[in-house]
């Protein structure tokens, strides 16, 4: 199965997300996006590690580090693998004793703990065709090289969600975009 290397591009909230961030990982050398929706205190672990900012204590994530390296290992990579019903779910991948080990875990301890190891993320194409939004390169075509739509013209349904999408995303409302996101994929269904 292809997987597609993502890189962070940030952390995102809106007032009405009710403490959600959404994750923002974006395709290397490409143009596409994937919003994940992450809680608060694993959103604070990846942006510490991101800034760099080292607490007085261990947090959790940097415990795990700690604990795995202990036993002689180290995070190869990540890969976000699989999206059912709205959720996303990862494997972490490590050695032990030669062999490589996949660990089910949910993206965002598995992206937090992928930083502290400076391991990369990936992402199945499956799931980043499923849920990743593509955004206009400079040239004003999307990724299959198709004119964006003109403001003029009448627009179905499908072509409504996707300019609300574009515009959720250069706004940078991700969660709106999220859920635009689901609502054109069940379109497509």
């Amino acid at each position: 199965m292809q997987n597609i290397k993502m890189d962070i591009l940030g952390l995102s909230t809106s007032p009405s997300s009710g403490g959600a961030y959404a994750l923002i990982l974006t395709e290397s050398g490409g143009n596409r996006r994937l919003p994940i929706i992450i809680g608060t205190f694993e959103a604070q672990a990846i942006a510490l590690e991101l800034e760099n900012i080292k607490p007085p204590r261990p947090m959790t994530h940097d415990l795990l580090k700690n604990i795995v390296e202990s036993f002689g290992s180290e995070v190869e990579k990540v890969v976000i693998n699989d999206l059912t019903e709205g959720t996303f779910f990862a494997q972490i991948l490590y050695h032990k004793n030669g062999d490589t080990v996949e660990l089910d875990a949910r993206p965002s301890d598995a992206i937090a703990l992928a930083i502290r190891f400076g391991a990369p993320i990936y992402v199945t194409k499956h799931v980043i065709d499923e849920a990743g939004i593509i955004t206009e390169s400079k040239s004003g075509e999307t990724e299959e090289g198709e004119e964006s739509p003109e403001s003029g013209t009448e627009l179905s349904q499908m072509e409504e969600l996707e300019k609300e999408l574009q515009m959720a995303i250069e706004t940078e409302n991700y969660e709106k975009a999220a859920k635009l996101r689901d609502q054109i994929s069940k379109l497509k269904g």
